[in-house]
């Protein structure tokens, strides 16, 4: 399944940078997080629950940077386990422009899915994906608004 979107967000490229790399920013934007916790500059775990229609799971993620060229882009890459619900893989490329009202942020994502997951269907898988993508980005404007 591809993902592809963007966003503009209100604020320099440097502190939206930055706030994509704060493992504290990530946790309180990403809906249905519990922890992130970075094992080294390039690597993160982290614990998220999310429901697919019928299918709640916690995931256990690895996710690892590569390709970085701050403040610019970098590529994401990411397995997560849900159990018995089944598994996600994928990467998502992401690059930071300069525009008139703050930081333009692009994404072009891929994702593979296993297990129960597949069953449910790509239609609810990508409505699902689409909401959260969403209230992350709802809540990236808000750190921004709240003078963060």
């Amino acid at each position: 399944m591809d993902i592809v979107g963007e966003r503009v967000i209100d604020a320099p490229r440097d502190r939206v940078w930055d706030a994509l790399n704060d493992p504290e920013v990530l946790k309180a934007c990403i809906m249905g997080c519990e922890e992130i916790e970075q094992d080294s500059e390039t690597e993160l775990r982290a614990t998220v629950v999310a429901k697919f229609g019928p299918v709640k799971a916690k995931f256990k993620a690895d996710i690892s940077l590569e390709d970085l060229n701050p403040p610019e882009s970098y590529r994401l890459v990411g397995q997560g386990q849900g159990g018995i619900a089944g598994f996600a893989k994928g990467g998502a490329a992401i690059t930071l422009e300069e525009v008139e009202g703050g930081t333009k942020l692009s994404y072009n994502a891929d994702m593979a899915i296993g297990g129960k997951l597949a069953q449910v269907g790509s239609r609810l898988i990508g409505s699902t994906t689409n909401k959260m993508i969403n209230a992350f980005f709802d809540a990236l404007d808000e750190h921004f608004s709240a003078g963060s």
